[in-house]
């Protein structure tokens, strides 16, 4: 118990297992509110994962996956910012963008799949990295605060597909456009086959690959080294010689592209095309996903598994139980609320281990990041 002590009381350690707690102390008071609402907590979760697929179903494993997907995407996209000093709320916009331009590419051009399906997810990277760009250039050269300028982003980007798309790509119907083609869509035969019908495709595959892309960036290249210099303190930065307008920039155009990704993945892969006047939830979700991963890719791709979940099961749990959908909302918010709310998370630790502050003895030169929580 000593250990457990002496361990929790530094706080680097603490920042590893406040997600953890977090989604323990949401799922506690989740069912706390099930028993006083009369329901039986035990049964209602184990439907809940049931609906999943974490009890063997694998067609439903797969549905909770392509719903993981699209999410781990937009928890990158955010997080990337996040650990580069920049709060990209613009992520839901940038994912419409991208997600239109792939479907263009997806409805307009008749190419081999080989061909096509490349050039439709390279346009939705394009497009979300430039609709990125936008405040990423607003913030390094007029100081525009990339919060306000990326929200504005997000409405230009649901009123231009508003009118693109019945313009050059409509449908059936005035309010959606056409249907990508299959040379252009992400599912594969071999994948529904593997999954007994899910809606899984190949965006699980460039979800993996963009984490392990954005890990080594961020750790192992000298350019992720000075995004993240930028992010801790840019007149440090600057002193430094790092170019920081320009890292700005770029830290911007990659967590666009990132969520252009997300979009790609979506709409090619799930929805197969785009409805009109509708900014995606993902992009707001994304931020959740990457708060409760601690802005870190192996933290976001678990976290946007665990919203995955809840999200492809409360359905099942609905129609088993009667617990009312909502109450899986209010779980997914409480967990949220203890990931964000940190200091409560280690006052908590410290009233129930009744730890005091150990200091850390610092042996070599060490600066510990507040957003990855990592030295």
């Amino acid at each position: 118990m000593h250990k457990i002590k002496t361990f929790l009381s530094v706080e680097s350690n603490q920042n590893k297992i406040i997600p953890f707690l977090s989604v323990f102390l949401g799922f506690l008071i989740g069912a706390i509110v099930m028993i006083v609402s009369g329901f039986n907590p035990l049964e209602a979760y184990a439907r809940l994962f049931e609906g999943a697929g974490l009890f063997g179903n694998v067609r439903r494993f797969g549905e909770t996956l392509v719903l993981a997907t699209s999410l781990s995407l937009t928890g990158l996209a955010v997080a990337f910012g996040m650990r580069t000093g920049l709060f990209n709320i613009g992520a839901s916009g940038q994912l419409l963008m991208g997600g239109f331009c792939a479907v263009f590419i997806g409805i307009t051009l008749d190419l081999p799949k080989i061909i096509h399906l490349p050039l439709a997810v390279s346009a939705a990277m394009l497009a979300g990295a430039l609709w990125g760009m936008i405040p990423g250039l607003l913030k390094a050269r007029f100081n525009v605060h990339e919060v306000v300028s990326s929200i504005m982003m997000n409405w230009i980007a649901v009123w231009s597909v508003y009118y693109f798309v019945p313009e050059f790509i409509k449908g059936k119907y005035d309010t959606e456009s056409a249907t990508i083609r299959n040379s252009a869509s992400l599912r594969v035969d071999w994948l529904t086959d593997l999954f007994k019908g899910s809606s899984i495709n190949l965006g699980i595959f460039i979800a993996i690959i963009a984490a392990i892309v954005v890990w080594w960036i961020l750790e192992k290249t000298t350019f992720g080294f000075e995004l993240k210099a930028v992010g801790l303190n840019k007149d440090a930065a600057k002193y430094a010689g790092i170019h920081v307008n320009r890292n700005i920039v770029l830290s911007m155009m990659i967590s666009g592209a990132l969520a252009g990704l997300a979009g790609a993945t979506f709409y090619l892969g799930f929805t197969n095309n785009v409805k009109i006047g509708e900014l995606p939830s993902l992009g707001f979700d994304g931020i959740a996903v990457a708060l409760l991963g601690v802005n870190t890719p192996l933290g976001v791709v678990l976290s946007s598994l665990l919203f995955g979940v809840m999200n492809a099961g409360k359905g099942f749990m609905q129609a088993a139980t009667r617990v009312p959908n909502e109450l899986v909302q209010i779980i997914m918010a409480v967990i949220i609320f203890f990931a964000a709310a940190t200091q409560l998370i280690r006052l908590i630790i410290k009233r129930i281990l009744r730890v005091k502050n150990v200091p850390i003895q610092v042996t070599e030169p060490v600066i510990e990041e507040i957003n990855g929580g990592e030295k």
